[in-house]
C-alpha cells in the first residue's frame, strides 16, 4: 500500500479536502485504485451531533456513518463508497484505547499518548486503507489521507507524531506528503509573500514530517522567482511546487495538478512511475469545459434555516449542480432564510420579508432541504403551500418532505393544527411522529441511518420513471422522525400518493443527494431541474426507455436502482397538477 498525506498550514479553509480529492482523482486517472481517509482531530466520536453552523453538513455513508463533509468530496470526485472507518476522529481513537485498557489488553501498563494512542492511529489507518471502496475485490493501490486542521494545532499533535512514525515505518517510496499552504498577495505592494509558507513548513519539519510537494494557494500562479525562493527555504524541488490559484469552479483543480505535473512528482515519490499510465481526464475535462460555458440559467430557491453557511447544504448544492450541468443549465441558487417568509418578519422587517418572497416567487423551482428544530418551519410550510398552489416544481428532502405533508394536511384535509411532534408534542393531529426505535436520551448515532431500500409501489409515477422504471431504489437515510403511518390512508384519500415505501410498507424517508455524482446526477434532482426548465416530459420519456440504470451501484437489467429515493417530496408541477412525492412520498393531485 502506498500513502499520500495531505496537510495544511497557515490558515484553515484553504481547500485541503478538494486538493486531496483532486489528487485521488488524478491518481485514479493514471490507472491506480484509490481510497481515502479523513482525520478529524476533534473529540467528537463523529460529526453527527455537530451544528451545521459549526462544521458544515453531516455527510451520511452507506453504512450509516455520520462523517465530515470532505468524505462527500472524496466520494463525488472518485466515485467510490467509503465506510465510517474512513473517518478517524480523536474521539474514536481515545474510545478504542480506553475500551482496550478496560479489557486489560495493555497488560497493566501505563497507557500513554505515546505509544498507545499513536499506535492505535497507525493501526486504524492501515486497517481502513485495506477496505475496498470501488466495488472491486482487494485493497486499493494508494490511500490518500487528509489531516484536518492546521499544522500547529494542539489537538493534531498525537496524529502528527503518529504519522511521523508511520512514514518512517512504511519507508521511503511508500509515503508522500503534500503540504497545502497559503502564499498571500498583499494588495499594497502586489507581491506574493512566501514567509507564511516558510514558517508553516519549518513547523511541520520540526514535528518530524518533511513535505515532498508544496501545493500553494494563491490568487494567481506563482512567479518563477517565488518558486525558487520557496524551494530554497523549504527544501522542496521547484518542480514539486504547484500553484492552486483561484479558478471558476473546483472541477478545474485536478486539471491544474495535471498540467503542473503533480502526478509525476507523486508517482516518483511512491516509486510508481513505471507502473502508472499517463492521466486520462478526457471526460472530466469535457464536463468542466461544459460547466464553464453554460449561460442559460435555471433559478432554484433554497428555503432553509442554515443559509448563512452554504456548506450546511453542500451535498444538496452539489446534486443541484450535477443535475443542472447534465441538463446544460447554469445553476442560480436563491438563498431564502425560511423565517423571513413568516408573518412576524413582515411586522418587524417588511423589506426583508418582501425580498424573501420576491426571491421565492422569482424562482423556477423550490427546494426545501432537511434540518432540525422549529425555527423557520412556518416559513417552509408557506413555501410548500406556494409551490403547490402555484404549480411551481418543488423538491422536499427530509424535513422538507415532512413539512409538505403537514401543509397538505392543513390546507387540503382542513386539519389546521396538523403538525410534527418535533414542533408540537401535544398536537391532536400528528402528521409526523418520532420513530419508535429511536433514542430519546442519546442523540449521537441513534437516527435511522445509512442505505435502505425503498420500493416504488406505483409503477407509472414520475419517481419510478426518473429512476428508469425502477422497482426499488437504495438511498441513504438520516431521520429521527417519520410520517405518521396512521394518517397515510387519510392523506392518500385526499389525493396525496406515497409512491415509495420501505419493506414494511409504512415508511418513506430518504436523502437523494448523498449518492449524486458529477457524471451521474441524482434522479430526483435531475427531475427537479428538468421540471424547472419545462423539460420534465422529455426527461420522463427518455427515462422510460432505459432498461438498465447505470448508477451508484445498480443494475441487472431489471430496472432496479442503487441511487436515490428516500425522504424526499418531489412535486413536479410542470404546467399541470400531477406531482410526485419521493423518498417514500409521492403526490398525485
Amino acid at each position: 500500500m502506498k500513502y499520500v498525506l495531505v496537510t495544511g498550514g497557515v490558515v484553515s479553509g484553504l481547500g485541503k479536502g478538494v486538493t486531496a480529492s483532486s489528487i485521488g482523482l488524478l491518481l485514479k486517472s493514471c490507472g491506480l485504485r484509490v481510497t481515502s481517509i479523513k482525520i478529524d482531530p476533534y473529540l467528537n466520536t463523529d460529526a453527527g451531533t455537530m451544528s451545521p453552523f459549526e462544521h458544515g453538513e453531516v455527510f451520511v455513508l452507506d453504512d450509516g456513518g455520520e462523517v465530515d463533509l470532505d468524505l462527500g468530496n472524496y466520494e463525488r470526485f472518485l466515485d467510490i463508497t467509503l465506510t465510517r472507518e474512513n473517518n478517524i476522529t480523536t474521539g474514536k481513537i481515545y474510545q478504542s484505547v480506553i475500551d482496550k485498557e478496560r479489557k486489560g489488553d495493555y497488560l497493566g501498563k501505563t497507557v500513554q499518548v505515546v505509544p498507545h494512542i499513536t499506535d492505535e492511529i497507525q493501526e486504524w489507518i492501515e486497517r481502513a486503507a485495506m477496505i475496498p471502496v470501488d466495488g472491486k475485490e482487494g485493497p486499493a493501490d494508494v490511500c490518500v489521507i487528509e489531516l484536518g486542521g492546521t499544522i500547529g494545532d494542539i489537538e493534531s499533535m498525537p496524529f502528527i507524531e503518529a504519522l511521523g512514525q508511520f512514514s518512517y515505518r512504511v519507508g521511503t517510496g511508500n509515503f508522500c506528503l503534500v503540504h497545502v499552504s497559503l502564499v498571500p498577495v498583499l494588495s499594497v505592494v502586489g507581491e506574493q509573500k512566501t514567509k507564511p509558507t516558510q514558517h508553516s513548513v519549518r513547523g511541520l519539519r520540526g514535528l518530524g514530517l518533511t513535505p515532498n510537494i508544496l501545493a500553494c494557494r494563491s490568487t494567481k500562479a506563482l512567479d518563477d522567482n517565488v518558486k525558487e525562493k520557496l524551494s530554497q527555504f523549504c527544501h522542496v524541488p521547484a518542480e514539486n511546487i504547484v500553484t492552486l490559484y483561484d479558478v471558476p469552479n473546483i472541477w478545474h483543480i485536478p486539471l491544474l495538478l495535471r498540467d503542473q505535473k503533480a502526478h509525476e512528482a507523486i508517482l516518483k515519490g511512491l516509486n510508481l512511475l513505471g507502473i502508472a499510465r499517463e492521466p486520462d481526464l478526457t471526460e472530466w475535462t469535457a464536463r468542466t469545459k461544459n460547466y464553464d460555458m453554460l449561460h442559460d440559467p435555471v433559478k432554484i430557491a433554497m428555503v432553509g434555516k442554515y443559509v448563512g453557511l452554504t456548506d450546511s447544504y453542500l451535498s444538496v448544492l452539489k446534486a443541484l449542480l450535477h443535475a443542472s450541468v447534465h441538463h446544460r443549465k447554469k445553476l442560480v441558487v436563491e438563498w431564502v432564510e425560511a423565517s423571513h417568509l413568516e408573518d412576524i418578519t413582515a411586522e418587524e422587517d417588511p423589506n426583508t420579508f418582501k425580498a424573501a418572497w420576491n426571491h421565492l416567487k422569482g424562482a423556477d423551482g423550490i427546494l426545501v432541504p432537511g434540518g432540525f428544530g422549529d425555527r423557520g418551519v412556518q416559513g417552509k410550510i408557506l413555501a410548500a403551500k406556494y409551490a403547490r398552489e402555484s404549480n411551481v416544481p418543488f423538491l422536499g428532502i427530509c424535513l422538507g418532505m415532512q413539512i409538505a405533508v403537514i401543509e397538505y394536511a392543513r390546507s387540503v384535509l382542513g386539519l389546521h393544527n396538523a403538525n410534527s411532534i418535533e414542533f408540537d408534542p401535544k398536537t391532536s393531529n400528528p402528521c409526523v411522529i418520532f420513530m419508535p426505535e429511536g433514542s430519546k436520551t442519546h442523540m449521537g448515532g441513534t437516527m435511522r441511518l445509512g442505505t435502505r431500500r425503498t420500493y416504488l409501489k406505483v409503477p407509472d409515477c414520475k419517481s419510478a420513471k426518473l429512476y428508469g422504471d425502477a422497482t426499488f431504489v437504495d438511498e441513504r437515510h438520516r431521520h429521527r422522525y417519520e410520517v405518521n403511518p396512521d394518517m397515510i390512508s387519510e392523506l392518500e384519500a385526499a389525493g396525496m400518493s406515497f409512491v415509495g415505501r420501505d419493506e414494511s410498507g409504512r415508511r418513506m424517508e430518504f436523502h437523494p443527494e448523498f449518492k449524486s455524482r458529477p457524471g451521474k446526477p441524482s434522479a430526483l434532482f435531475s427531475g427537479l431541474i428538468a421540471a424547472s426548465c419545462g423539460e420534465l416530459d422529455e426527461l420522463l420519456n427518455k427515462s422510460s426507455h432505459v432498461s438498465k440504470v447505470v448508477g451508484s451501484g445498480i443494475s441487472n437489467g431489471k430496472a432496479t436502482y442503487n441511487g436515490h429515493q428516500n425522504g424526499s417530496y418531489f412535486n413536479a408541477l410542470n404546467g399541470s397538477l400531477n406531482g410526485v412525492c419521493v423518498n417514500g412520498n409521492g403526490v398525485h393531485h
